[in-house]
């Protein structure tokens, strides 16, 4: 339409450089692209690389905010340009002829606050890389970091971050710009979901540039904009992005064994590795080979069914390390005898049973008191119940369970269920990971309840006496109080804190293992004293297990290669008002020196050269788990 020629014609260089000069349009040369016959009806022309893009704006973000020398986005020059193009007074030079601190940089005692904090984080097993070996305290900076642990730090740790060291003008568009990047990455999406991320990202970046300086903004922050019409389009990213081959690259550059014939090395090594695969299909079934490895966290497998049997003691769950017996009884011997009948499909009927016998002898009697009989006096009804003859009572995994558990107990140190793996408080005590995080919906589980986050104490292995053999396994957790004063939810981004202070008043600690879902708990950095009892909550989804439509199934593809959530959260983006935004300089902060920031800006081509040079640095191709 424009009229551009192809670098290839006559004159092309003349009259694309007159074109751009009067129309304003800023193209210089008709693409090779448009003499393909599909390209003009082509949706997605571009594929964007979501992995390096939210690795260069967290950057970005975290350089500016920490104000790390060098490449921070708030320097001299860019107050310099500042007074040009901004009103700003506030940040505008002073009577001393310096620059005030900007409020969405932090003082020196915050820096030090955020990398103390993240020196002593600890995460689950397999989650991500130990952060806390990137971290430079005589700086304040943090160096090293993999894409995986800036997409780990961007969609999780940002809100937690800068929640008590910042400005509440300044944290809201920050957490989000983290929770925008986190809904576009997960790994079920809805058309409606991403219509709405079309309309706020624009929002929230209009919110951030109210705040951070123009040369905060640059392509980077610019391309989040088309996310939502690529996935809408296309698919969730787990299908697109440049994880899988990162790692793959990584895989081929480890087969370099002659440094001088680099190419051949690869193709050596690749043909030997296709053919010994191909090789091991016909091995024997004792002979251990790389198709035949056990995957992380693996639960067991399928369990055997046996007609009759329960569903309670047929979950596939692995215990691991030294069983200890340990006997069970008095108080935590009925709780756990009363959680696992209340919990047990086969015995609903049972339970009804039990309930319609107490409305016919008190047809008054209220939920609350039925709830409480049932933790009374259910486990002595069903003992009696299951052994009359007349109940016709013929399962004999049912009477079983009826009768109760034997007194003694194995104690386990670790167990893998569900996809996880979990660690009692004990035996994580001196380690770099947090597998002890344990969390569980409530009987009458509702949208507006909340969970029940605790600490897993005691992981038991429950026998049950007769053939064949009856095993259920029990953790023991210290449950946090899930009142209002023990636990809360942000109301606009979902965002859940508990009180590690304060504990549940009912003495109910046991929960089956298959119920158990995990997490992680992550202290706020702070500089008062005040801030300390609550702790952040981070729910976090199973290793290689994929929720998909109308079923769920086990997969172990592409998806071990970065952490994605299962489902968008609805979140609700707060508008600002012009009148909103309150002052943007530090009161209480010094003044910008000569000596930060002052750096010349980096050129077109450096920046280039650092763009490209991204993916062939390995960003992720160390595993997440490398502690």
């Amino acid at each position: 339409m424009l009229g551009l020629r192809k670098v290839t014609e006559a004159d092309a260089d003349e009259i694309n450089s007159n074109i751009c000069k009067t129309s304003g349009c800023g193209w210089r040369k008709h693409s090779i692209f448009w003499d393909l016959p599909y390209w003009s009806t082509n949706l997605i022309r571009h594929n964007l690389d979501v992995m390096h893009i939210e690795k260069n704006v967290f950057e970005n973000v975290f350089n500016t905010v920490m104000n790390i020398e060098g490449k921070t986005k708030d320097n001299i020059k860019v107050r310099e340009d500042l007074a040009m193009f901004c009103r700003r007074k506030e940040l505008e030079k002073n009577a001393n002829g310096k620059y005030p601190k900007a409020n969405y940089t932090l003082d020196k005692n915050g820096k030090q606050a955020v990398c103390e904090w993240v020196k002593n984080l600890k995460f689950p097993d397999g989650y991500v890389s130990n952060m806390g070996r990137c971290v430079d305290l005589k700086k304040y900076k943090l160096f090293g970091m993999k894409s995986h642990d800036c997409h780990v730090f961007m969609q999780r740790l940002i809100p937690i971050a800068f929640r008590n060291l910042m400005p509440t003008n300044v944290w809201e568009p920050l957490t989000e710009l983290s929770l925008s990047f986190n809904d576009l990455t997960c790994t079920k999406l809805k058309e409606e979901d991403m219509r709405r991320l079309e309309l706020e990202i624009p929002e929230i970046l209009c919110k951030l540039e109210r705040i951070f300086p123009p040369a905060f903004f640059d392509s980077m922050e610019h391309l989040p904009v088309h996310f939502p019409y690529e996935e809408r389009i296309a698919s969730p990213v787990q299908f697109r992005w440049m994880y899988p081959f990162e790692r793959f690259l990584r895989h081929l550059k480890k087969n370099v064994g002659n440094k001088a014939r680099v190419e051949g090395s690869i193709c050596n090594a690749y043909l030997v590795e296709e053919a010994s695969n191909f090789c091991s299909h016909y091995f024997e079934s004792h002979v251990h080979t790389r198709q035949r490895n056990v995957p992380r966290n693996e639960d067991g497998g399928v369990v055997v069914p046996i007609e009759g049997n329960l569903s309670i003691f047929m979950y596939p769950g692995r215990s691991y390390g030294t069983a200890k017996p340990r006997p069970i009884e008095g108080r935590e011997l009925r709780a756990a005898q009363t959680y696992i009948l209340l919990n047990c499909d086969e015995v609903t009927p049972y339970i009804d049973i039990y309930i319609l016998n107490l409305r016919e002898q008190d047809p008054r009697i209220s939920d609350a008191d039925i709830d409480q009989m049932l933790d009374n006096n259910f486990v002595e009804w069903f003992k009696l119940y299951a052994r009359n003859p007349s109940n016709n009572v013929t399962n004999i995994f049912v009477k079983a369970l009826a009768e109760g558990p034997n007194r003694t107990t194995l104690s386990y140190p670790m167990y893998f269920v569900n996809g996880y793996k979990f660690h009692t408080i004990g035996h994580g005590t001196g380690r770099a990971t947090m597998n002890s995080g344990v969390c569980i919906k409530g009987t009458n589980y509702s949208e507006n309840a909340s969970d029940y986050y605790g600490q897993l104490i005691k992981i038991l292995e429950l026998e049950y006496p007769g053939y064949p053999f009856k095993r259920t396994v029990l953790f023991k957790c210290d449950w946090f109080d899930p009142s209002r004063h023990g636990t809360r939810r942000h109301p606009n981004y979902s965002l859940v804190e508990v009180n590690q202070s304060r504990r549940f008043n009912r003495y109910e600690p046991f929960i089956l293992a298959m119920q158990a879902c995990q997490v992680y708990y992550v202290p706020y950095p702070s500089l008062r004293r005040a801030q300390t009892d609550w702790i952040a909550v981070c729910k976090i989804k199973a290793r290689a297990v994929a929720e998909m439509p109308e079923l769920s199934k086990k997969t172990s593809s592409m998806l071990e290669l970065a952490f994605q959530d299962n489902e968008i959260n609805l979140h609700q983006i707060e508008v600002v008002e012009d009148n909103d935004l309150g002052l943007l300089n530090d009161p209480n902060g010094g003044d910008i020196g000569s000596d930060v920031g002052d750096d010349e800006f980096e050129s077109e081509d450096e920046i280039e050269h650092v763009l490209e040079s991204e993916s062939e640095d390995e960003d992720d191709d160390e595993d997440f788990a490398d502690f």
